[in-house]
This record gives C-alpha cells, sequence and structure tokens, in this order.
C-alpha cells in the first residue's frame, strides 16, 4: 500500500511540475523554426469616449481583418405579437434593436449577435434576446454566418430591455478582444 502512495505521489509531482513550468513546447520539424504562437488581436486605438454610430471599429486577429459598426438603436418603436413581459415572464420590459454591420475585409470568418451587449448607467448589461420572432425588425443579424474576404453582413438584434431606461453604451465583446469595443447611444 505504502508503495502505490509513494509511486502515486511521485506520478502527480511530476504532472504538476511540467504543468506549471510556464513554457509550452513547440512543434518543430526538422531543419525548420519553431511554430510562431498565435497572433494577439490588434485594432484601431480607441479614444477615451465610445465612437458614434456609424463609426467603424477595425480589428486583425490570426490573419482575418474584420471591420465593424453599429449602425443605430430603437426601442419601443416595433411592437410584435409577442412583448418582451410575456416571453420572459417579467413586468416593464419592452423590445429593442441593435443595427449592426460586418464587413470582412481579409481572410475568412464568421459573425454572431452574442458578443454583443447593452451596458447600462448602472453596471447592468443586457444580452441578446435569444427569442425571435417573425414580425421583428428586418433585417435580422444572423445568429451565425461564415463570411469570407469582400463580404458584409448587416441586420438587427433585439433585446428584451426597461421600458424606462435607456442604454448608454453598445458593446462588442468578442473573447479574441482583451477589451470590448464600445459605441455611445444616441440620447432619445
Amino acid at each position: 500500500m505504502r508503495t502505490r502512495t509513494i509511486t502515486t505521489t511521485a506520478v502527480l509531482l511530476l504532472a504538476l511540475t511540467a504543468c506549471g513550468s510556464g513554457t509550452e513546447p513547440r512543434a518543430t520539424v526538422k531543419g525548420s523554426k519553431p511554430a510562431a504562437p498565435k497572433s494577439t488581436p490588434t485594432a484601431k486605438p480607441s479614444s477615451d469616449r465610445p465612437p458614434a454610430f456609424g463609426q467603424e471599429f477595425t480589428f486583425t486577429d490570426d490573419g482575418m481583418t474584420m471591420g465593424i459598426t453599429v449602425l443605430g438603436y430603437e426601442q419601443d418603436t416595433f411592437h410584435p405579437q409577442t412583448s418582451a413581459d410575456e416571453e420572459f415572464g417579467t413586468r416593464g420590459y419592452t423590445w429593442a434593436a441593435v443595427e449592426i454591420k460586418a464587413c470582412l475585409k481579409k481572410g475568412t470568418s464568421g459573425v454572431t449577435r452574442y458578443p454583443w451587449a447593452l451596458a447600462y448607467a448602472d453596471g447592468a448589461r443586457i444580452e441578446p434576446s435569444s427569442a425571435t420572432y417573425g414580425d421583428f425588425p428586418k433585417p435580422e443579424y444572423p445568429y451565425e454566418a461564415k463570411m469570407k474576404a469582400g463580404e458584409c453582413v448587416r441586420g438587427k438584434t433585439v433585446f428584451a430591455v426597461p421600458a424606462k431606461q435607456r442604454p448608454e453604451r453598445v458593446l462588442y465583446m468578442p473573447e479574441m478582444l482583451e477589451t470590448p469595443e464600445e459605441w455611445a447611444v444616441p440620447k432619445a
């Protein structure tokens, strides 16, 4: 029993030491250079203030370059047959939509509505609705779409939002960006 405990402990220590070394092995082929680390996304520097609607945010990651912009925001201007309160069992919520445009300038990539959110003055963030109805504003931004260089995707993403509040910012938060890009929502 003691031998088994010592052997197990030794194997665990070796595994932990290997995992905690802080260096990752790189695969190499004889006569070739070590594999380069995955690129870190780069973006145009942001100013202290969020850009206005229509101003494009461009970033590059792993061989692709994408331009993203928010074109508009509307709240409580459309009234589908199912209200936000009915859909989610809430009180005091309404539907809002953000119009988004994404253009792939280089490489291949995809877009989805899920890295988007609305940010409020009190710190609340609201993600896009998972519900969609035929009478939501058109065109709808895709749940998921693949793109090749030169293609653009434009459409509206719907959110269930507090009816008596207006968001301050529209956020774009894909995992590849260290900090979210944001656009200022104009006052109503």
